[in-house]
């Protein structure tokens, strides 16, 4: 029996309880209301003694609904989750209580799922096609038969974007093997799963830090192996773990070295240098995350080299010692788009500051995602 109602757009529980405040509530109705406050306050009274390890209680799905309202109600963060698909439901929900997947799908216990994101600007999705283009290869990696053909994945995530009413902010959407039971197989998994949330972030400050320059260490987690490495899944706890040193040091992030010790890629994010010769230099794509942040900069980095300001672009493999001589170092990926990195380790790269050409590809970008062709910038139908 399903326990938790999507609430169409122009409803919630705010406003039901709002109305109920407001107008004249006629038995059963009033009972109903009186019984729902009563809800609450029993839960706010287990919640304080959340920490006894007795009297755990037993919850209706109705009230398990409630504390989880509860509880995101107390976790205010620095990202609004705006609306979720989900193919389990079968339609979008715009209530972030409701946008859960179950615990036996094989993404959740095995790991067995991939992801992808697309930047959503002045109500584009920017290179949506692009990043759908990577995950469906990332899928097809990962042996996941998506539930649907592309184009309907297509639709379905312009539509979840559609119904968030967001204009600026992330589309993050995963494929999974979906759920069924919890084995290490997927042979018991009833049909793959296709899920999508759109995400707005709160944070703006960060990006004022980023535009400053940061810090970035060698990472001392071990890289993945390249078949993994190349696949963008939710295997991330190398990832999560390297992040996590570099913040202890101080750090923005780790910076991975490949098993032959070239520079291969940060945690989620590939690394691009300026020579002192003045060429854009990458890692190849062989053994990392092919970047589609990275790669449209590199595409639009050919202006600045007819306008004399590059004298070459090139991947190739980069040695430690060339990068941390190189006159500018820098992050590229949806999150960070151009971040210019100053120091890394005990090096100062170039002369501490953000360089010239860091600073030019990054206005590029933010204009490319504003004003690029349609190739690029996929509208969505508010």
């Amino acid at each position: 029996m399903a326990c938790i109602r999507l609430i169409p757009h122009s409803q919630n529980l705010n406003s039901l309880v709002s109305h109920h405040h407001h107008h004249h509530v006629s038995y059963p109705q009033q009972h109903h209301f009186i019984n729902f406050h009563r809800h609450v306050t029993k839960i706010n009274a287990l919640n304080n003694n959340s920490n006894k390890p007795d009297g755990v209680p037993l919850l209706s799905c109705s009230e398990a609904y409630e504390r989880m309202k509860i509880f995101r109600e107390k976790i205010k963060g620095k990202q609004q989750y705006l609306a979720m698909y989900s193919s389990i439901f079968g339609g979008i929900t715009i209530d972030p209580e409701a946008m859960v997947i179950p615990m036996d799908d094989h993404m959740v216990h095995r790991g067995h799922g991939v992801f992808d994101t697309a930047a959503i600007m002045d109500g584009y999705l920017y290179e949506l096609d692009q990043h759908l283009d990577r995950f469906l290869n990332s899928a097809s990696r990962s042996k996941i038969d998506p539930p649907f053909d592309r184009e309907s994945i297509r639709k379905i995530l312009i539509q979840t974007v559609s119904a968030s009413k967001c204009r600026k902010g992330a589309l993050r959407y995963w494929l999974s093997a979906g759920p069924g039971d919890f084995q290490l197989s997927p042979s018991g998994c009833h049909q793959s799963a296709l899920y999508a949330i759109v995400i707005q972030d709160m944070s703006p400050a960060v990006a004022s830090v980023k535009s400053r320059g940061v810090k970035v260490i060698t990472s001392s987690i071990p890289i993945k192996h390249p078949k993994f490495a190349i696949t963008k899944s939710v295997n991330y706890l190398p990832n999560v773990l390297s992040k996590m040193e570099a913040e202890e040091a101080g750090a923005f992030a780790g910076i991975w070295l490949d098993d032959e010790g070239f520079v291969a890629e940060g945690p989620n994010m590939n690394v691009a240098f300026v020579t002192k010769e003045k060429e854009l230099i990458m890692p190849y794509f062989d053994k990392i995350l092919s970047g589609c942040t990275a790669k449209r900069v590199f595409t639009l980095a050919e202006g600045l080299l007819k306008q004399g300001k590059l004298q070459g672009i090139k991947m190739k493999n980069v040695t430690v010692e060339e990068g941390k001589k190189a006159d500018e170092m820098m992050l590229l990926g949806s999150g960070v788009l151009v971040c210019p990195i100053v120091q890394w380790d005990e090096q100062v790269i170039g002369d501490g500051k953000e360089g010239p050409i860091t600073h030019a590809l990054s206005n590029l970008i933010v204009e490319d995602m504003k004003s690029s062709p349609p190739t690029v910038r996929t509208p969505v139908p508010y």
